[in-house]
């Protein structure tokens, strides 16, 4: 079995430039705010669904203390760039997580989101998870693409403003 909490793994984005994915510490806290200052309004709000200027101490919290059996969570890092990207899931309900990806704008379009759900259907394959599920807006055309490339499939979801994703394990 994997140990996600110190999971780390070397790749290589289309360009040829070398990326470690590697899981969140909570000594990340600093460069991953300082990552989300490098993110656009719109790519804020895709991730977060509402306009998001800060974090409360509660959501930072939430974000940075990860447990690596009911929330995973991996960044990637660039060695010029420091942390260029991240990726997690969150076990909902037994058997099934829904995740989330950010990638700050400037390396949008590079293959990073790619790199971190392939990673993380391998974590949660491990972790003997059955379904991961994803709630994307429609506008965001590169994310639909994205988890459309691995193998998701539309389903009925919760939110009437979010197309629901889902993703069979087993």
């Amino acid at each position: 079995m994997i140990d996600a909490a110190s999971y780390t793994r070397r790749d290589t984005l289309r360009d040829g430039t070398s990326v470690e994915i590697r899981a969140l510490h909570p000594e990340d806290e600093v460069e991953m705010l300082a990552a989300l200052g490098q993110t656009s309004a719109q790519s804020r709000r895709r991730r977060f669904f509402v306009p998001k200027q800060h974090f409360s101490d509660r959501e930072r919290d939430f974000f940075m203390e990860i447990d690596f059996e009911h929330h995973v969570a991996l960044v990637a890092c660039v060695d010029d760039a420091g942390i260029v990207g991240g990726g997690r899931y969150i076990v909902a309900e037994p058997g099934r997580a829904e995740m989330a990806f950010m990638v700050i704008d400037a390396w949008q379009g590079r293959g990073i989101g790619g790199l971190l759900l392939r990673h993380l259907i391998a974590l949660a394959r491990d972790a003997r998870l059955g379904e991961l599920t994803a709630e994307v807006l429609p506008e965001n055309a590169a994310m639909l693409r994205l988890f459309d490339r691995f193998g998701f499939v539309r389903a009925k979801g919760w939110d009437p403003d979010a197309i629901h994703l889902e993703l069979k394990l087993t």
